[in-house]
Parts: structure tokens; sequence; C-alpha cells
């Protein structure tokens, strides 16, 4: 690669890092740069080398947000669990599924999370009293760690940001302890991946683990202005990710 292109990758891991800190959706800068920086590599290279940055900068906002936030360890750490292995398996079946049949669903699930954010302007403003039903408690387990980790594993972008809007609309938690939750979570998920992707040797491992540096910094600048911003602030990034996502898509969709 030429060096323009790789500081070009490497501002591009700071950005996503940074974004994937507050709410989720760095793959929406990570993983369109690696495709159109380095144009001679497979697409799965992409995916896994976007896969080794993303963990280094999701487990080091992980550490940052517990130590300033409140992360519902209860729910966060059996969830991780589960999504080491549903992310995985989302990852073996990444080739076989094609994106032209998940993309409009992508698309329908994103905008339903801009209607919900618009729609309720104090959700995730501050923590909202709950009942702790063990059917909920289940469903804020199952949720994250089966379904939208493998949905990571398959596709992607976007992850983070499902994991946000799913703890606060199943626990009612604030969006900043939402984002801790998240972060725990799409570690674990970002682990499953990268495990199936290094044992099929897709990995680029040299300008991965230079884009991991960058993704590091990028999330502990994301993490901290999430916790001292406060939830105003994660909800208006939420809503400028899940925008950019759904006008990525649909142009791939119907534009592409």
């Amino acid at each position: 690669m030429q060096i323009e292109h790789v500081c070009l990758l490497l501002v591009a891991a700071l950005g996503a890092g940074w974004v994937d800190a507050v709410v989720g959706g760095g793959g929406l800068i990570q993983l369109p740069a690696l495709m159109v920086l380095n144009p001679g590599q497979p697409v799965a290279a992409a995916l896994a080398t976007n896969k080794l940055a993303s963990i280094a900068g999701t487990s080091s906002a992980a550490v940052a947000y517990l130590r300033k936030a409140k992360p519902d360890l209860q729910v966060a750490v059996p969830a991780a669990g589960l999504a080491i292995c549903a992310a995985a398996g989302g990852a073996v079946c990444a080739a076989a599924i094609s994106s032209s049949v998940l993309k409009p669903l992508i698309m329908v699930v994103l905008l339903s999370v801009a209607a919900i954010v618009v729609l309720k302007p104090d959700l995730g403003r501050v923590p909202r009293l709950v009942l702790r039903t063990r059917r909920r408690l289940a469903a804020a387990i199952l949720i994250p760690g089966l379904a939208i980790a493998f949905y990571d594993g398959l596709v992607g972008p976007g992850t983070g940001t499902f994991l946000v809007v799913a703890f606060t609309t199943l626990l009612g938690t604030d969006f900043v302890n939402a984002s801790a939750n998240a972060k725990i979570i799409n570690t674990g998920t970002n682990l499953g991946a990268l495990i199936v992707f290094a044992a099929e040797g897709k990995v680029l491992w040299a300008i991965g683990l230079a884009m991991a540096v960058c993704n590091i910094v990028g999330a502990q600048l994301g993490a901290r202005m999430a916790i001292n911003r406060g939830a105003g602030f994660v909800r208006g990034v939420l809503l400028c990710v899940v925008t950019a996502l759904v006008i990525k898509l649909g142009y791939e969709q119907f534009f592409a």
C-alpha cells in the first residue's frame, strides 16, 4: 500500500474508534476505508482486518466505561459470553447469505430505530424505572447476545447502535450506561468473528495492528466525551450514525 493510503486508514481507524465508543457504528467509517484504500484485497480480508482493529477499540472503551459509568454486569457479561459464539456463527455464515437479501431488512430496522429515538425524545436521557422480571432480563441477554451478535459476525455495521437501543428499551437504561453495556458485548462479538477470520487466514495483521492502536486512541476519546457530556450528546451522535447508515445502505441497494 502507498504511504498516503496507510495514513488515511489510520485516520479512519481513529474516527471509527471514537464513533464506536460513543454509540457504535464505527464500521461505517473503517470498513469502507479498508475496501477503498486497498482495493486489491478480498472482501473477507477487509472484514477480518476491520474486526482486528475494532476489538482493540471496543475492549479499550469497555475498560473506560467500567471505570466511570455503571454497566449492568449481570446482563452484559453473560450476553458477551453468548456473543462470542453467535458472532463466530455469523462469520461462518457470512459467505452463504446474500447481502442483497439483508440490506433492505437492515434499512427497515434502522429507520425504526431512528423513528423511536425521534418520537420519544426522553428515551435514554435519564434511566427509566422498569420492572426487571425474569422474562425481561432473559430478553436483555438473549437478544444482544444471540441475535445482534450473529448479525455482527454476518454483516457488522450498526451493531453498537442496535445494542444501545436494545438496552435502552428493554431495561430503561440511559444512553451512557447502555453504551457501557454495548461495549462489553461488542468486544465479545468482535472476538468471535475475529477467531473465525484468523483461523481462515483472512486477517491483514500488519495494517490491522496499526489501525488497532489508532482505534484505541479514538475509543478512549469517545468514551470520555460520552461520559462527560451525558445522554443528550450520545443521542445526537446516535441519530447521526443511524442516518448515515441508512443513506449508505440505500445507496448500495438502489444506486451502486
